[in-house]
């Protein structure tokens, strides 16, 4: 199926661009269709999709309404999914590596067509496998993709994108979460390998799988130039996988807490130069912002889009809820709130496609997504009453799952000091005084 998706959509891309008050804007030279029973929202000649994207899109929702939503129900109550078989799926489909080189089984698509696929991940009933999924296609693997050494990508790379292995991130600990630098995780070089102690929280996948993609301390230099990305097997002597924690949230993901006592692993195992971590961690955010933006859009429709459903059966004093001014005006100016989002999150890949820094606009994207998708949440179960207070409501699912995206990925205060930054309004902190 892979290769039929890829000869599907290998067609150049027909764009004309135009410059207006300083932005680029896409528009498409052949009209976009409507695919099959695709859940994304309608795209006109404005859109940054083509058909291309739609066929992909479309193939992808099928895979999910037949392999994934029918047992989302269950993995949810069992607060796990199985990834192995669930990523399999989704690898020979050619989903875990839409923008990933052809040599090592990806589609060798643009970022576009990733984020096309991040955003038909969110007709997924929960946040927690779209979240796992991405970890495996837009978190793990893109440094590994762009810095990595041949011999690394055929033995961690390949396998990911076909779904045989799944693959974890590695950064956060208990005292560094978003203070990315603080890190004390270290890999000392002894022989010919690394040694590698210290530990990791929060691990997305972290209890099911076969390699991580590991953040360490290599140096004892500036804290922006002493760390490095190392690949190291899961079933590694002196990988310990602590315990699975229980969260509010993202129930069928499984989130992990890792301890490496003595690890060794080859230096060959290193992602491109040592010393150079922080910095390829830094572009691996971007991409998991975008994802994280991207994966976000669809549940929100469906919360808006459910709960007028729901409104507009349900009756109080006479008549239905949705007849009240103040629940009808609210869902509209929500539904207005995420087209916004749409908009400021093309217009991010669009300009990352293009070679563009996005910093900047995937942290306004990814601060825009996490407090709307808190406001989007919070007033739909208001209007869904008691029952939006059950767990057989959808939206109280999505109530719990979304609350991460103000603190994972990066919290709301750091995208703010990453916005000031690039504005030249963040106060420089005084250098102390030796």
């Amino acid at each position: 199926m892979a290769s039929r998706l890829a000869a599907l959509i290998s067609k150049p891309q027909r764009w004309r661009v135009c410059r207006l008050a300083g932005t680029v804007r896409y528009r498409s030279t052949k009209q976009s269709v409507a695919t099959g029973g695709s859940s994304q929202s309608d795209c006109t000649e404005d859109g940054l999709f083509t058909e291309e994207h739609l066929q992909l899109r479309s193939s992808l929702n099928k895979l999910i309404e037949k392999e994934i939503n029918p047992y989302v129900d269950e993995w949810e109550e069992a607060k796990s999914f199985p990834a192995h078989e669930v990523f399999k799926k989704l690898g020979n489909a050619g989903f875990l590596g839409v923008n990933k080189p052809t040599e090592y089984g990806g589609l060798g698509l643009d970022f576009s067509y990733s984020m096309a696929a991040a955003e038909e991940l969110g007709s997924i009933n929960c946040g927690g496998i779209p979240m796992a999924v991405g970890v495996q296609s837009d978190m793990a693997t893109p440094a590994l993709s762009r810095f990595g050494s041949e011999e690394l990508k055929r033995q961690f790379l390949e396998p990911s994108i076909k779904g045989d292995v799944v693959a974890c991130l590695g950064v956060s600990e208990a005292g560094a979460g978003s203070d990315v630098a603080s890190i004390k995780t270290t890999a000392v070089k002894k022989g010919g390998d690394y040694v590698i102690n210290g530990s990791k929280m929060w691990i997305t996948n972290g209890m099911q799988a076969d390699w991580i993609c590991l953040l360490v301390n290599t140096g004892q230099g500036p804290a922006h130039q002493n760390k490095s990305l190392i690949c190291v097997p899961m079933d590694t002597k002196g990988v310990v996988r602590a315990r699975k924690i229980n969260k509010i949230g993202m129930w069928s993901s499984d989130t992990a807490e890792l301890f490496f006592e003595d690890v060794r692993v080859p230096q060959k195992y290193l992602i491109g130069e040592e010393g150079m971590g922080f910095t390829y961690q830094m572009l691996q955010f971007q991409e998991e912002r975008m994802l994280a933006i991207a994966a976000t859009l669809l549940p929100l429709q469906k919360c808006i889009r459910e709960t007028a459903k729901y409104t507009s059966e349900r009756k109080a004093f006479g008549q239905p809820i949705l007849n009240n001014q103040s629940v009808h005006f609210r869902l509209a100016e929500l539904e207005t709130e995420i087209e916004l989002l749409r908009s400021l999150h093309y217009r991010c890949i669009a300009m990352f496609v293009q070679g563009h820094d996005v910093t900047k606009f995937a942290s306004m994207g990814k601060l825009k997504a996490g407090r709307l998708a808190r406001e989007v949440t919070d007033s739909c179960l208001q209007f869904w009453g008691g029952m939006g207070f059950t767990s057989e409501a959808l939206i109280s699912r999505f109530y719990r799952d979304f609350r991460l995206l103000s603190i994972g990925g990066g919290a709301d205060e750091v995208m703010l000091s990453i916005i000031c930054k690039y504005m030249n309004i963040l106060p420089k902190v005084p250098m102390k005084k030796k």
